[in-house]
């Protein structure tokens, strides 16, 4: 059984840093896209951060220049480097990933089990 298991978050004053992984488990094939969702309270998940198998990474304009994110593929793992971190950060973040369980399967969605990040002003 695939699953995704998300570690660090917390929390931080405005300004300061936090770093994010997860690592997937279990039988699997092939890991298409990574990525790091977020959702604050009262609004919607919304994607913060996405890399492909390739390599090829996508930012919300939001993030941009603060937030880094890296896979490694050999690990299956993915990490989110969130620097000059703001209030408006704070949001339950969730590891996502494309996963495919056999060479002749499609990708099925996988979710971590998210993680609190608090940014204090």
């Amino acid at each position: 059984q695939v699953q995704l298991v998300e570690s660090g978050g917390g929390s931080v004053q405005a300004g300061g840093s936090l770093r994010l992984s997860c690592a997937a488990s279990g039988s699997m094939f092939s890991i298409d896209d990574m990525a790091y969702y977020r959702q604050a309270p009262g609004k919607q998940r919304e994607l913060v951060a996405l890399i492909t198998s390739g390599g090829r990474i996508n930012y919300a304009d939001s993030v941009k220049g603060r937030f880094t994110i890296s896979r490694d593929n050999d690990k299956n793992t993915v990490a989110l480097q969130m620097d000059s971190l703001k209030p408006e950060d704070t949001a339950v973040y969730y590891c996502y990933g494309a996963i495919r369980i056999s060479s002749w399967s499609t990708s099925r969605q996988y979710w971590g089990q998210g993680t609190q990040v608090t940014v204090s002003s």
